[in-house]
């Protein structure tokens, strides 16, 4: 199987967790970064593995023909310009969330990839996670029924105590809670429920602890999905809370009910089918911490390489698919600032 070269734009926090897990894959090495702040080459090669060439200069890390894959690592609003940049020098992507800041900037870069026809691999990781596998193959095999309504929320205090916080809280930058983080549960919602929204309702608040005050937009918002096909969904973005980070599902459907990693269903016989004051217990491990080390990139970044070496385009995370849940949650934000209900059709017009 091909090895790629990646090259890797940003060297902050996510960007060390990209370097570690592409480099764990075996399919893929990190062999250049580019970042606005001069880095020591011997040091950043002896850390990582393997020489890594250091770039001030992008253009000239995307004339490298050696490199195959781009890992855009910076802040949100850099996304668009680099992303563009990249495919027009023909390499495939590795985009962190949020993939934008606004629709506008999404449909540059979604035009710009389509050109080069190069792929694309968004960082909504999570949907390689444990929790969200087992809460997919219980879906798929039919336990829950039809799900009629069904809520992901995000629960993460992002405080001055956490690395993000610098930037997260200018909305230029990290944009709304549910952009610079609760997007994770928005697009949980989306893999559970199917991406075909109608409308949304969102309502946004904030917390009058001081440490949250730097803070330029609403910190807690909920979000109401309204499915074309009826169904209703349900999403609350808190990065203002006081608590251990939690990701909270419920889905509710005709055969059954899925909590967290807890489950309830008519298709089984015995105690779990049959008494509906018991739960049956899934085998997960549950999505418990913000920390960018612990999230399952190396997975993510596994079938990426696959799909790239057999040409075909990256599963669960492409583009497309990515671009459908930044729509959700740019109608969603839309919703909060106007104080009623958005609908998709809004967007795409």
């Amino acid at each position: 199987m091909k090895k790629f070269n990646i090259g890797v734009i940003g060297y902050g926090w996510v960007a060390g967790a990209h370097i570690d897990s592409i480099n764990a894959t075996g399919q893929g090495r990190v062999t250049a970064v580019c970042s606005s702040r001069k880095l020591d080459q011997a040091e950043l090669s002896a850390k990582h593995g393997g020489e890594i060439q250091c770039h001030t200069d992008l253009k000239k890390m995307l004339a490298d023909p050696a490199i195959d894959v781009i890992s855009v690592c910076s802040y949100p609003y850099q996304h668009a310009r680099q992303v563009i940049a990249a495919a027009e020098a023909g390499k495939h992507l590795i985009i962190e969330k949020p993939l934008a800041l606004n629709l506008k900037d999404l449909r540059a870069m979604q035009k710009a990839v389509a050109r080069a026809g190069v792929k694309a691999c968004v960082c909504f990781e999570l949907r390689f996670s444990s929790q969200l596998i087992a809460t997919k193959s219980v879906i798929d095999r039919g336990l829950l029924g039809a799900i009629h309504y069904g809520e992901v929320d995000y629960y993460h205090g992002i405080g001055p105590w956490y690395g993000q916080f610098r930037w997260n809280t200018k909305r230029n930058a990290g944009g709304s809670s549910l952009l610079s983080a609760g997007c994770h549960a928005l697009d949980a919602l989306l893999l559970y429920m199917g991406n075909e929204v109608k409308s949304v309702s969102s309502y946004s608040t904030g917390s009058a602890n001081k440490d949250f005050k730097k803070y330029e937009y609403d910190t807690s918002s909920v979000t109401i999905l309204k499915f074309k096909d009826g169904r209703v969904g349900k999403t609350a973005s808190i990065i203002d809370c006081l608590q251990p980070y939690y990701v909270h599902t419920h889905l509710v459907g005709s055969e059954g009910s899925l909590l967290d990693n807890k489950f309830h269903s008519n298709k089984l016989g015995g105690p779990s089918g049959l008494d509906k004051n018991k739960w049956s217990e899934l085998s997960m491990k549950m999505v418990d911490s913000g920390d960018v080390s612990d999230h399952p990139f190396q997975s993510q970044f596994e079938a990426f390489f696959a799909a790239l070496a057999k040409g075909k385009p990256m599963p669960l995370t492409d583009l497309a698919t990515a671009a459908k849940s930044h729509e959700v949650i740019f109608a969603a934000d839309l919703s909060a600032k106007k104080n009623r209900p958005v609908k998709l059709s809004e967007l795409r017009a």
